[in-house]
């Protein structure tokens, strides 16, 4: 009940979040589908707390708001220092074999960076397609195994391996191994604004 009820506090405060960012720039909703590419009834969805929106989802909304990823789901709005205690940042992906993927820190446009906590269950993947142009990743095998599939190359990761690569790539995280296994990932995605487009999708 306590995580659900997390899930419900995350996606109330991200509904205010978009109807806020919406309505300080005088947008309609039909006028915030048309720039995100998110449907009006999905954005109806999302403004009242009833939606489980992707990552991908968020993404476009939050790249045509202006105001990146980080400042939709941030919990805790504290200028200059801002601290994410265990347990608390939100949880934006949930596999169905237990993977999950939780957004622990991030900064503010226009040069975004997002720090991530990933956990993919035994044969559990998440692929995502091209981010915007510029976008550059850092992956960190922290448990287990990951295969990560950048473009059409293939690279299985053991723990302690890491990664640099190109996120306006279409992209992919597999766990090949019969353990969870955890990595870290930031991801920088720079001028991030209207009109400026990021995506990722569940798989």
């Amino acid at each position: 009940m306590e995580a659900r009820a997390g899930a419900d506090s995350v996606a109330r405060a991200i509904g205010g979040r978009v109807r806020q960012g919406r309505n300080s720039r005088g947008w309609t909703l039909d006028q915030l589908a048309g720039r995100s590419g998110v449907s009006r009834r999905m954005l109806v969805s999302i403004e009242q707390g009833s939606a489980n929106p992707s990552i991908a989802t968020l993404l476009l909304i939050s790249d045509a708001l202006g105001i990146g990823l980080p400042a939709l789901v941030d919990m805790d709005r504290s200028p200059g220092l801002r601290v994410t205690r265990v347990g608390s940042a939100p949880v934006l992906w949930q596999g169905k074999a237990g993977g999950q993927a939780v957004l622990v820190a991030g900064t503010e446009p226009p040069d975004v960076t997002e720090l991530w906590d990933w956990t993919l269950g035994p044969g559990e993947s998440h692929s995502s397609p091209a981010h915007a142009a510029g976008t550059r990743e850092l992956l960190l095998v922290l448990d287990g195994q990951v295969e990560l599939r950048v473009g059409q190359h293939a690279e299985v990761l053991a723990t302690g391996d890491s990664a640099s690569f190109a996120g306006d790539l279409p992209h992919g995280y597999v766990n090949p191994g019969p353990q969870v296994a955890r990595f870290a990932l930031t991801v920088f995605e720079p001028g991030v604004g209207p009109g400026a487009r990021s995506e990722a999708t569940d798989a």
